[in-house]
Parts: structure tokens; sequence; C-alpha cells
């Protein structure tokens, strides 16, 4: 995990590409887009099994080292509303009663206005956005709003980055707008997307934007565009 300040406090960027809030043990999920791959199967698409499972691992990974008490999800829990098979939900309250103490709310998405809220025994307060939580506003989407740091998703971010020999790699990144300025802010952050099978999308970083790009399990920050 990389340790920053964000708006004036202590954040945790974690490898699995979340953003824990350590002043109120808050873990931030953007995007996990729970049950694409069957939802893409039911369309006659072949793609992988066992994703849920897989992104629901990476969560109990960023729970268990960041020590969180409230997850909140950013958007797009479930992909749409072909994901409330019955497999997938069933794997979803597996996980939800191993994990009763936790709190779980869902800032609803463009997915979500889709696809319908988590069913109830998933113990979900759903929201919509912006939730505010002391300096941030927790969004799925990420537009500016004055007074606030926003904390958002939807857009996937990556950045391109070279290797030695020359290749070039796709990385998602975290995309922290700059926070240097004088209140109110009116800066934007993106997380990267977290479920096992969604794509990414190219950002081009602007002067002061802070990129921490994720290599497996690292985190790591780039130099930022000087501001003019």
């Amino acid at each position: 995990m990389l340790r920053i300040r964000l708006a004036g406090e202590d954040a945790l960027l974690h490898p699995t590409g979340t953003l824990y809030l350590s002043a109120t043990r808050t873990l931030l999920v953007a995007d996990a887009h729970f049950g694409k791959a069957v939802s893409f199967r039911k369309l006659g698409v072949p793609v992988p099994r066992g994703t849920t499972s897989e992104t629901l691992a990476k969560l109990d990974a960023a729970v268990a080292e960041t020590g969180a008490g409230h997850v909140v999800f950013l958007g797009d829990f479930l992909h749409s509303v072909r994901s409330h098979a019955a497999g997938t939900l069933g794997v979803l309250q597996a996980w939800r009663d191993s994990h009763a103490a936790l709190a779980l709310t869902l800032v609803r998405g463009n997915h979500d206005d889709r696809a319908g809220d988590p069913p109830a025994s998933l113990g979900f307060k759903v929201v919509d956005e912006p939730l505010r939580l002391g300096p941030y506003a927790l969004c799925h989407h990420p537009r500016p709003m004055d007074g606030a740091y926003v904390l958002a998703g939807h857009w996937h971010p990556c950045i391109s980055v070279s290797g030695r020999a020359f290749e070039r790699l796709r990385l998602p990144c975290f995309w922290l707008g700059d926070d240097t300025g004088q209140l109110p802010r009116q800066a934007v952050g993106v997380l990267p997307a977290f479920g096992s099978f969604t794509g990414m999308h190219r950002i081009e970083p602007r002067a002061g934007d802070r990129i921490f790009p994720i290599a497996g399990d690292v985190v790591r920050a780039l130099p930022s565009l000087p501001v003019p």
C-alpha cells in the first residue's frame, strides 16, 4: 500500500485499486461490475467463469490489510439485470454472510440504474450521489463539486508506460486531481475499476494531477506534470 495525503487527510492506495480513508476506516471501491461475465454468457459470448469469486477475493484482501469497517462502492456494483443470476447472487450472499459486521454502502451509478439495487439480504445502504464524508464527496461520476474533493469511478482509468525493452504497458491507475488550492476545492480523483472483468480507458493527465499506476501488487507514483 502507498500512503498519501489527500484533501488534507491520510489515505492509503491499495494495489487492488481500492482507496482507504484512514480517518473514517472507509474503503472505497469503484466499478466492481459483479455479474458482468454472466451477463455476457447469457448473450452467447464465451467469457471466463469465476470472476465474482476472484473479485471478492481481492476485496477480502483489501479489507483485511486496511482494517476497514465500512466499504463504499462508488457505483456499478452490479453490471446489469442479468447479474441477478442465482449463481452470482449466491456467491455474493455467502461472502456477505461471512462479513456480517462490515458496513456496506452503494452510491448508485449508471449501471445500477439499469441493474437495480442489490438484494436487501446483502444489507446495503443505497444512496444517490454525492455522499458527503468529511472533505470528500463520494460519487460515481467524476464531476467537480464546490467545497469538496470528489472521489469517483466510472472512467476505469489507465496509463501507458514504457518498459525497459521499449514495450508499452497499459496499467490501471489512480488519477487524483490537484488538491493544493484553497477551498472551495473543485478537484476530482478517479479510482481504477475494481472488477476482475472490466476494461480500461487511457487517460491524459493534466498539470498538477497525481498519477499512481498499479503494477501487480505494487502502487507507484509517477512524476506530476508541472503547473504553469
